[in-house]
């Protein structure tokens, strides 16, 4: 059967009521995620797209596992990936709920992570009926999505450190032209 220009595993009515689902969640993934990125590191935006980031991620791990299993062993690989973007999704939010010193590390490289290994799974999976992707070799469809994520990880990081950092939680950047508080 073929979706969209995209081959699906005719694999009975169970297995496409879960790629529905999947595919819904996975979209509702990048949209949040993306959104969270974006908006500014305080409470608001951030958070709540972070919550809905989170929630279809559950949706996308445990409907990849279901899907893994209906096919199982062919796809095998897929239930791993989802279950790595759940566990560190986990661990992302875990460090910002105990806010220890450090925190903010942990939170980006767990949630950035997450994404990454959702994307991954993504271009795994699809990449080869992908117009350009299905050109690239196997390899980039595992590595170029945790390559992009390091870098803009390291970059959000960068300027958490020069701005957010030494100010306490929920409160407003310096006024232009005073020295931070020592």
């Amino acid at each position: 059967m073929r979706v969209f220009g995209v081959e699906v595993p005719d694999a009975g009515a169970l297995f496409v009521l879960m790629l529905a689902t999947h595919v819904a969640a996975g979209v509702t993934c990048v949209v949040a995620a993306t959104l969270a990125c974006l908006a500014r590191k305080r409470r608001g935006a951030h958070p709540r797209w972070g919550r809905r980031y989170l929630w279809a991620l559950a949706v996308v791990a445990a409907s990849a596992v279901t899907m893994a299993v209906i096919r199982w062993p062919a796809d095998v690989h897929l239930a791993v990936i989802a279950l790595v973007a759940g566990g560190l999704a986990g661990f992302g939010w875990w460090a910002r709920r105990r806010h220890q010193p450090g925190w903010p590390v942990r939170h980006a490289i767990g949630l950035g992570g997450s994404f990454a290994a959702l994307l991954t799974g993504f271009y795994v999976d699809n990449g080869p009926q992908l117009p350009v992707w299905r050109s690239l070799p196997h390899l980039v469809y595992w590595l170029l999505p945790s390559a992009v994520a390091v870098v803009l990880i390291r970059r959000a990081l960068r300027r958490f450190a020069a701005g957010v950092s030494s100010r306490p939680h929920g409160t407003a950047p310096p006024a232009a032209g005073t020295a931070p508080p020592r």
